[in-house]
């Protein structure tokens, strides 16, 4: 019974020590001065510094004395994404960093053809100061691939249309252009490539199947890109994009309304005919005037059916 009794006392003991040393944790924690919100002057100063623990007093020498660039300098589009994102947080303000935020996420993927005479010509193209156009990937004939842009960066390829209600297509799309004078079928090894790209493209962003259009899609009238040897079949039949049944075509009901159908497609009605023409030269190809024919008007019911 005794020892029962110093047992239970020391068990006491021991959890009133261990009360007090929390409570007084719990009391400098809550006594403490420091500011949960970093001032905007930490932030200023946390810029990421040259790392001399691994360098050469050489190459520490070489960078003190390295040339700062220039505001005149030719920037690359990281380095003006980078000065963009730093004129993003206001110093005049504290900061607190979320932990929760994500960046441009494309969700369209829109296809061009180059109009011009070969790849070099196009990459020369985007990178002229007064040209003032870009695109995220240029395909050339033999299937090259050149990477433009980063993903997360917005093009200026789209340029003024719309989709459904979509207007500024640049700040949610990529643009990939091909390699094509604008009046020759596409060779083999090109659209290969470009099927590789949209199936990485599709996948890593998760873009819907209905979300793969053409240039003049977004700009019937002003655009005709890509042209009508384009196979936008064979990238349906893979995901990319919608494509209609040939072997399964039937008239649409009485109350059918076309026009109706094409905007809900996500087609400008601005102007009819200018619609009517852009949808034709993707699905129709032989026939490019702007009244829908009795088959037309059967093609445009199947994929409203099928996509919507």
């Amino acid at each position: 019974m005794r020892k029962i009794s110093v047992r239970l006392i020391v068990a006491v003991c021991g959890m009133l020590f261990l009360v007090g040393c929390s409570t007084a944790k719990k009391s400098k924690v809550l006594q403490s001065k420091t500011s949960v919100i970093t001032p905007s002057v930490i932030v200023e100063n946390s810029a990421p510094k040259l790392d001399t623990m691994n360098k050469t007093s050489t190459v520490v020498e070489q960078a003190k004395v390295a040339p700062v660039i220039s505001a005149e300098a030719a920037l690359t589009p990281e380095q003006i994404a980078w000065n963009m994102f730093l004129q993003g947080t206001n110093k005049q303000y504290d900061f607190a960093s979320a932990i929760h935020y994500d960046v441009r996420k494309p969700s369209f993927v829109m296809i061009h053809h180059t109009s011009q005479a070969n790849l070099a010509q196009t990459i020369r193209t985007f990178q002229l100061p007064h040209t003032k156009v870009s695109s995220h990937y240029v395909i050339g004939r033999d299937g090259r691939v050149v990477q433009m842009l980063n993903d997360y960066l917005r093009g200026w390829h789209a340029g003024r249309g719309k989709w459904g209600s979509i207007t500024d297509m640049n700040s949610v799309s990529i643009g990939i252009e091909l390699d094509n004078n604008g009046s020759e079928p596409f060779p083999d090894a090109q659209i290969n490539s470009l099927l590789v790209l949209l199936d990485t493209l599709k996948t890593r962003y998760s873009i819907p199947q209905k979300n793969f259009i053409g240039h003049a899609d977004f700009a019937p009238g002003r655009k005709d890109d890509p042209n009508v040897f384009f196979p936008w079949q064979v990238l349906a039949e893979r995901g990319f994009g919608i494509w209609y049944n040939p072997n399964y075509l039937v008239a649409p009901p009485m109350n059918f309304n076309p026009i109706d159908a094409l905007k809900l497609m996500g087609y400008d009605m601005t102007n009819q005919d200018y619609a009517i023409k852009s949808f034709k030269r993707k699905y129709v190809k032989s026939d490019l005037s702007p009244v829908l024919t009795d088959r037309d008007k059967a093609i445009l019911y199947d994929l409203y059916r099928k996509y919507y």
